[in-house]
């Protein structure tokens, strides 16, 4: 309001200036001019630098050699003529300038610019009429700048009023929605804790078991959609036994079948005011048939290209659930391989991330030692992997990488080891690869062993392992002892393969 205000004082302002400068361009000097003029008159007679305000110039030498004569014949005509009375000749004298001196400063009394006005030669009102009208322009120019400046500061103080405006609506905003993320970060966290999906360990959230094993039921149920229908129902579990024991809780649902006193118990011996997954034990019906699971996937660096291992930590997880709900009792054993093998739990097997070389002989080894003193009526190993046997332990328990020949036979005396495993069904799932002589060494291993091989890609991993555990007929498969179609290759493919071999031989 006030920016429109000033602007429009400014415009009346310039409009006045103009009607005086049209005024001026039209004054009668014969009288006086309107009042409105008077102030710029006056200054305009009293600039210095006016020709009316200038001291007469100086008689030129032919006008004093003139004056000299004029003088001597004057005085002439005064020796011979009779002399006679009359009044002295009135002298013009010397032209003053219009402007008085004073002691405030040079300036021009009002019963006297009439008379400086008429005392004006023209080309002197020419001069005056057009020192007024510069003057005039010179105010209206400097109103305009003065009203443009005035604009730019408002607009841009406008501009700085509407950033900071934005700036405080977005912080507040950000304050806002960084407030009601933390409220719902804390709501979910309380929520995961009482759930016993996470746990406070060291000042920082943990993944529980909980988690990972719904997150491995919604694996399965993914997977569970592409299966044939009949494979879908033997998953589902078989008929009931009648037989039930005491055991810890492994799965929500068994919550039905609490045992709350053993449960009370066990809370109040572990120090805890409330029951939790760690201290509850339930009634598990028996089942008639012992079943032990060997799960062993390989996490050689390879098997981080082309999201290999995050398929296979994936597949992984729900036949770990498929196995759970169709033998809650079953003993399942996750062992992860590069250089050396580990057993791991579900939240570690989430969380591995890949290693160095392939050590096939010592993932055989362990997996051996596992199913050889296990008594159950079932026993099974998948071994996952997507390369040739690259490294071996010695016998001083080093490892050694970069021998292909002597880490292919290791895997292989180690192979022979696990078929004397009975019973045991043994499943080799190698995920594809350009390379023909993976899939030789593959079908090597598994002929020794006795099992099945299934060459399929990452995104069929899960399909393939549940097929074979519900044991159907899986969706790739090539018999072990098949021939595979002859190849020819060519000599650029032959010296990319001595290249490679060089590389695994030199550790690369």
């Amino acid at each position: 309001m006030s920016t429109r205000r000033s602007d429009a004082e400014v415009a009346a302002r310039i409009a006045a200036l103009e009607e005086r400068l049209r005024a001026a361009r039209a004054i009668d000097w014969s009288r006086l001019p309107s009042s409105d003029l008077l102030g710029d008159l006056q200054s305009a007679l009293l600039l210095p630098t006016a020709s009316w305000n200038q001291p007469p110039p100086p008689p030129s030498i032919l006008a004093r050699i003139r004056a000299a004569f004029a003088r001597f014949f004057a005085w002439l005509r005064g020796l011979f003529r009779r002399k006679k009375s009359r009044a002295p000749a009135r002298s013009e004298g010397r032209r003053m300038p219009i402007a008085l001196a004073t002691a405030g400063g040079r300036t021009i009394g009002p019963s006297e610019l009439g008379e400086a006005l008429a005392r004006l030669s023209g080309p002197q009102r020419e001069e005056l009429e057009q020192s007024v009208a510069g003057s005039l322009r010179a105010r209206e120019r400097e109103l305009e700048r003065e009203a443009e400046e005035k604009r730019r500061a408002a607009e841009a103080q406008r501009r700085r009023l509407e950033e900071t405006r934005a700036e405080a609506e977005r912080r507040a905003r950000n304050e806002t929605e960084s407030r009601l993320r933390e409220a719902e970060e804390h709501r979910l966290e309380r929520e995961l804790k009482e759930r016993g999906f996470v746990a406070e360990r060291g000042g920082e959230l943990a993944v529980t078991y909980g988690l990972v094993e719904r997150f491995a039921r919604l694996l399965l149920e993914e997977e569970s959609r592409r299966l044939p229908g009949d494979i879908r129902m033997s998953l589902k579990g078989g008929g009931s036994t009648g037989v039930y024991e005491k055991a810890r809780l492994q799965r929500p649902e068994e919550v039905a079948h609490l045992d709350l006193p053993s449960s009370l118990l066990a809370a109040r011996l572990a120090g805890l005011r409330h029951i939790d997954e760690t201290t509850s034990f339930v009634y598990r019906e028996v089942t008639a048939e012992r079943v032990h699971v060997v799960l062993a996937f390989d996490r050689s660096g390879s098997m981080a290209e082309l999201g290999k291992l995050d398929a296979a930590k994936k597949a992984l997880l729900a036949l770990y659930v498929a196995i759970r709900r169709r033998y809650p009792d079953a003993t399942i054993d996750v062992l992860a391989f590069d250089n050396e093998v580990r057993v791991m739990d579900l939240i570690e097997l989430w969380e591995c991330s890949a290693g160095a070389f392939t050590n096939t002989a010592e993932a055989l080894r362990a997996a051996h030692l596992l199913l050889r003193s296990s008594r159950a009526t079932r026993r099974e190993l998948y071994l996952i992997t997507d390369g040739l046997p690259e490294a071996y332990t010695d016998v001083d328990g080093r490892v050694r990488s970069g021998q292909l020949d002597l880490a292919m036979e290791r895997a292989l005396e180690r192979a022979r080891e696990v078929a004397t495993v009975v019973p045991l069904e043994f499943t080799m799932i190698l995920l594809k690869s350009d390379h023909p002589e993976y899939e030789a060494a593959a079908r090597a291993i598994t002929r020794t062993v006795g099992g099945n091989l299934v060459v399929t890609d990452p995104g069929r991993l899960g399909v393939e392992l549940l097929v074979r555990w519900a044991r159907g007929i899986e969706t790739e498969r090539r018999a072990v002892g098949a021939p595979t179609p002859a190849r020819v290759p060519t000599p650029a493919a032959r010296g990319a393969a001595r290249r490679r071999r060089a590389d695994r031989r030199m550790g690369g």
